[in-house]
């Protein structure tokens, strides 16, 4: 098979991030012809490749498409900023690098809601792929892999405070995981990331698996390219149309149209493309050829919620970012690869629930050894402290992304939904309530100076509630919105296969395939599925 001259592929993949990158490379090596759109840039800045360097860019739209959200009524009117990737590589290239699988009861019930007795989406069956893909630094054995493309290792720096941190929970009865990713999730430990043990560089999807096929011909990639619309003959996906610098172009699959645009924007390109919900198209005049009610729906996020400490002297990264100190940590992670620039300045954290009624963690207990909240939220300077982050592992709410209009460069409209099912609300809150008493533990105790947000006469359930909905904020992993199910299921997107139900040549492979979202960091169970989907798509 062979790429022609006459803008016709065997594969056209919609999006460039984790997923796209894997299947890309996996159909190259097949000796399939690959295009991939990408709407965002070539490459970020070098300085993402430091652990550290993602933090300049956090909070910009320069690699981040910055979706506003719906205002919330029970978040009393807020809507969060829910950021996207937006650059070859997606959220693998400006993320946080945090590799975490989730927990294998996760992957279990997506079996049971996708499949008819069989064990294809069960942990058993993409641990393989897991395995396969990870080159750990020291991990091995039944649950890791070792000589994978994807470097997996831990940071070449830890702050006093995460130590601390590490130390109080385990006095709290909490225990010391060494693998996240191995037989069970409960504990404290220090995370893994996807970070080259080697180098001590980001190891991002395009790193790990697009760079060793960049330069094979049967490989096109065209980036600041926003796709419009997808072809149709019939039910068959038969093409795409895009822009690219003002110029309109279409192009053609003679097997598959893959979408990879993520939770956000694969459901608006089926919707604009006339598949999806009939009342939401005929909002906006747009002919429907496949009436499919699920697309859309069900999107899912972690949200977290925080407490923050200042501290009686200096055991995290506050200045660090700046002036000599950041010369410093740069100069040291150039020379020697380690020092402050070499962590992603989230270092551990703990699994557990806080309830004491679930036989599985439902909250994700971040420390972040710093103040880490906007001054505009807190109402207080920065400086030297600790924040505790509690992020809800398996929410019930379910929110939306629906059209703001036909026009395919507007953004969605997302609907997060956050809080508006009362379990969440109430676990977050439990959450909190844990992490003050981390804070009132020793040896962390001996370190706090005072709590200073919401402060330490916020002890009503009427105050707290408020303190979580004022303060409420994406974990950055949105999922779920074109779902896999099973026959029958009316708001099932795909099949078991990823295919989208009622067309042919037409598959979906980003975290928008989810049922369920994973109890963690979701870009691991991305490049998982990702690799499994190769498997389904080549005959």
């Amino acid at each position: 098979m062979s790429k022609t001259s006459d803008g016709r592929y065997d594969y056209i993949l919609v999006g460039g991030g984790s997923s796209a990158c894997v299947v890309a490379a996996g159909l190259v090596k097949c000796g399939a012809s690959v295009l991939v759109l990408e709407r965002g840039p070539a490459k970020a800045s070098p300085i993402m490749h430091f652990p550290a360097g993602y933090m300049k860019f956090l909070a910009k739209d320069t690699y981040l498409a910055m979706h506003a959200t719906a205002p919330q009524p029970q978040l009393d009117g807020r809507g969060p900023i829910v950021p996207q990737g937006r650059v070859l590589g997606g959220g693998s290239t400006v993320n946080a690098m945090v590799y975490m699988r989730g927990q294998a009861a996760d992957f279990d019930h997506w079996n049971e809601l996708v499949t008819e007795g069989d064990d294809a989406w069960s942990y058993r069956d993409l641990l393989p792929y897991f395995k396969a893909q990870e080159d750990n630094d020291h991990l091995a054995g039944e649950y890791h892999g070792v000589g994978g493309p994807l470097k997996v290792s831990h940071l070449g720096h830890t702050s006093p405070m995460t130590r601390i941190y590490v130390k109080t929970l385990q006095g709290m009865g909490i225990p010391y995981n060494p693998d996240f990713n191995g037989e069970s999730q409960f504990g404290v430990g220090f995370m893994q990331h996807t970070i080259d043990w080697r180098t001590r560089r980001r190891c991002s999807a395009v790193d790990a698996f697009l760079a060793p096929v960049m330069n094979d011909p049967l490989l096109t990639i065209v980036t600041g390219a926003t796709v419009t619309a997808i072809r149709m003959e019939g039910d068959r996906a038969v093409g795409v149309d895009y822009v690219q610098g003002g110029g309109r172009k279409s192009v053609f699959a003679d097997s598959e149209v893959i979408l990879a645009a993520g939770a956000y924007q694969t459901p608006k390109l089926l919707m604009l493309s006339g598949i999806g919900p009939e009342d939401e198209l005929a909002r906006h005049g747009i002919a429907v050829k496949l009436a499919l009610p699920g697309v859309g729906r069900n999107l899912q996020d972690h949200y977290e919620c925080p407490v923050v400490a200042t501290t009686k002297g200096s055991f995290g990264y506050y200045g660090q970012d700046r002036g000599w100190p950041m010369i410093k940590a740069g100069l040291q992670y150039l020379l020697f690869k380690s020092g402050p620039a070499s962590t992603t300045g989230v270092e551990t954290c703990a699994f557990h629930d806080p309830e004491g009624t679930s036989d599985r963690p439902t909250i994700q207990m971040f420390c972040v050894p710093t103040i880490y909240l906007d001054r505009d939220v807190m109402g207080t300077d920065p400086g030297d402290g600790v924040t505790i982050n509690s992020l809800l592992l398996r929410p019930k709410s379910r929110g939306s992304v629906t059209l703001s209009s036909s026009d395919p460069f507007a953004d969605p409209v997302v609907d997060t939904q956050i809080f508006s099912h009362p379990d969440d609300l109430r676990i977050t809150m439990a959450g909190f309530r844990y992490a003050r008493t981390v804070l009132a533990a020793s040896p962390m105790r001996e370190l706090i100076d005072r709590e200073i947000f919401p402060g330490a006469d916020v002890t009503s359930d009427e105050a707290i509630a408020a303190h979580c909905k004022r303060t409420v904020k994406t974990g950055y992993h949105p999922v779920g919105t074109c779902r896999m199910g099973r026959d029958g299921d009316p708001d099932a997107v795909l099949d078991s296969r990823l295919r989208v139900r009622g067309t042919r040549g037409l598959r979906v492979i980003d975290a928008s395939l989810m049922p369920t979202i994973v109890s963690g960091n979701t870009n691991a169970a991305v490049l998982a599925a990702a690799a499994k989907a190769i498997d389904l798509i080549l005959p």
